[in-house]
């Protein structure tokens, strides 16, 4: 089951650009995160996931983008029902088979 987000991606853009806008304040950023999150609601450490999945989504981190991450669960998903019906051809291809082989011999 999927926990539903407590917070909307505009919230989330919102504290990901206070912490942006706010690094240069304070002597660290996770220094700037502990700040900011009790602003918005949250705990550091959702705050510092947004950041780091903001970084790696502009390209100033390493990563897999949330496009990607989307694409691959969509190819996930593709493959999975391919699979299915090829079991499905292959059952249904043995099926005639059979029948065909028993109409010969008869």
């Amino acid at each position: 089951m999927k926990k539903q987000n407590k917070f909307s991606p505009e919230v989330r853009e919102r504290a990901v650009r206070m912490v942006l806008e706010h690094r240069g304040e304070y002597p660290s950023l996770w220094a700037t995160i502990e700040s900011i999150a009790p602003k918005i609601g949250c705990v550091p450490q959702t705050l510092n996931d947004w950041v780091r999945k903001h970084e790696v989504d502009t390209g100033t981190r390493d990563g897999v983008t949330s496009a990607e991450r989307e694409r691959v669960k969509e190819l996930e998903r593709e493959v999975k029902e391919l699979r299915r019906a090829n079991e499905i051809l292959k059952l249904a291809s043995a099926f005639f088979a059979q029948a065909e082989l028993d109409r010969r011999l008869k």
